[in-house]
Parts: structure tokens; C-alpha cells; sequence
């Protein structure tokens, strides 16, 4: 989506910073002994409490059998992205890490925001990764700026993992947003700076790099939509809605307190 008018990006603003507050109340809930439905369920009460609708549930992507059936995506430790919360619900224990992918549609405006959490104590292994992969998205997003290309923002998320010891999933990616879950131009999480379409004021843009502790080749389970690490390794996952502007960029899914 480009945002043209000031209704355009208010509305898009005001999306992403309900997202941003419902994702900080779903992290608070992060802990052993909580089911990944219990996230789902809460996830959706919040959303509908404010009178707006979760922008997953019921949405099929391209290539998909079948409607995802809930409003929240929670993956866990190897599990890379759109783990499926509620049909095999999944109670967390000390140790892991779990990434909350969750979209949101107010008045039309669809925005799109993940983090990774821990659950109690976790490895230096899983704190490095999820380390690396947030400060992936902030490079994401420096570049992401009028007059750049979209390959600037992939080779700033991409770079960083080069000589870590982690691996950077490259055929999954981050996209434009606002009108619908997906729209293009996609943007993937590794690629060569001055390439690709380039990027200009009003662009509503979601970036999000995922990360493997591990090597970078995943595999889709049976369910048809959770994504898993080919080696079993562990998974990170970041991502924020941005609006670009002429004179700045507006992360308009940023939590509070972030």
C-alpha cells in the first residue's frame, strides 16, 4: 500500500499501534505452563474487544488448501513461522522460545508485527540469536528511506548474520501492507543493496527477518502452513509495519515500552 492522504496514514498509524499494545499484552503472558491456545484466544478477545478484526483468521494465502484457522501465529523453538496455536495446542515450558505473529484490520487498514520470546530461562545460543535478529529488523528499517531500493532494506537485514555462526532464512521474507495481508513488493531477508523496486514516501512496508541458530533450509509441515527448521534448530522471528515517509520512518507497530 502507498498512503496517499492523511486519512490513509492515520488510519494505518492508529492499526499499528493497537497491534503493538495487543502484542505487548500477549508477551506479558509468555511463560512455562501457558498453552499457545490461550495466547490465540486472548489475542482475538483483544482484537475484538477494540472493535477491530484479526487480519489471519480465515485468510488463505496464495498456494494454501485451507484458511488459517486462528488470529494468532505462535511458533515454537524450531518451529520458524505460522505455527497453528490452537489445533494442536502446545503448552510452554522453561527453555523455549516462541515467536507471536499477529495481524490486525482496523477501518480497512491491515498492519502485521512479530517477536520472539523467551520463556523463563533460555540458552546463549537462543539470546544470540534473538539478539541478532531484532537488531536485523532496526538495520531493515534504517534503510528503508525514499530514493533507496528494496534491496538495501535486504541487505541490511541479510549482512548482519554473515560470519555468526547463524543462518538467515532467505525464501521467506517480509512484504508491503495496508489494504491486504500481502502485497508486493516482496522483501526478502537477504539480497544486494541498489536492486529491486525502489522505495518511495507513503509505502506501508513489513519487515521481518527470520533466523536460524542452524542452518537456513526449512520445510512446511503437514498441516500446511507451520514452517519448521530442516536441521531442528531453533528459530527467531522479528518484524514491524513501517510507514515511510519523506522525512522519516514510522515504525507504527512499536510497542510500548520498546
Amino acid at each position: 500500500m502507498i498512503a496517499r492522504i492523511p486519512e490513509e496514514r492515520a488510519g494505518i498509524i492508529e492499526s499499528g499501534k493497537r497491534l503493538g499494545e495487543i502484542l505487548a499484552t500477549l508477551e506479558k503472558m509468555v511463560a512455562p505452563g501457558v498453552s499457545t491456545e490461550a495466547l490465540n484466544v486472548e489475542a482475538e478477545r483483544l482484537i475484538r474487544e477494540g472493535g477491530d478484526t484479526p487480519a489471519f483468521l480465515g485468510y488463505i494465502p496464495e498456494g494454501a488448501r485451507r484458511p488459517y484457522p486462528a488470529a494468532l501465529c505462535v511458533s515454537v523453538n524450531d518451529e520458524v513461522v505460522h505455527g497453528i496455536p490452537n489445533e494442536s495446542a502446545r503448552i510452554l515450558k522453561e527453555g523455549d522460545i516462541v515467536a507471536l505473529d499477529l495481524g490486525l484490520t482496523h477501518n480497512g487498514f491491515i498492519t502485521d508485527s512479530a517477536l520472539t520470546v523467551a520463556v523463563g530461562k533460555i540458552s546463549k545460543e537462543a539470546h544470540a540469536l534473538m539478539d541478532l535478529t531484532r537488531e536485523s529488523l532496526e538495520l531493515g528499517i534504517k534503510a528503508a528511506r525514499p530514493g533507496n531500493r528494496i534491496g538495501d532494506i535486504s541487505h541490511a537485514t541479510g549482512s548482519i548474520f554473515k560470519g555468526s555462526g547463524f543462518s538467515v532464512v532467505k525464501m521467506l521474507g517480509g512484504h508491503a501492507v495496508g489494504r491486504h495481508v500481502h502485497e508486493e513488493p516482496f522483501i526478502a531477508n537477504d539480497g544486494y543493496p541498489g536492486t529491486g523496486p525502489e522505495i518511495k514516501a507513503g509505502m506501508v512496508l513489513a519487515i521481518e527477518p527470520i533466523a536460524n541458530a542452524g542452518k537456513a533450509a526449512v520445510q512446511i509441515a503437514p498441516d500446511g502452513y507451520t514452517y519448521r527448521t530442516k536441521d531442528g534448530s531453533i528459530s527467531a522471528h522479528f518484524e514491524h509495519t513501517i510507514l515511510v515517509e519523506e522525512d522519516e520512518t514510522v515504525v507504527v507497530t512499536r510497542r510500548p515500552g520498546e
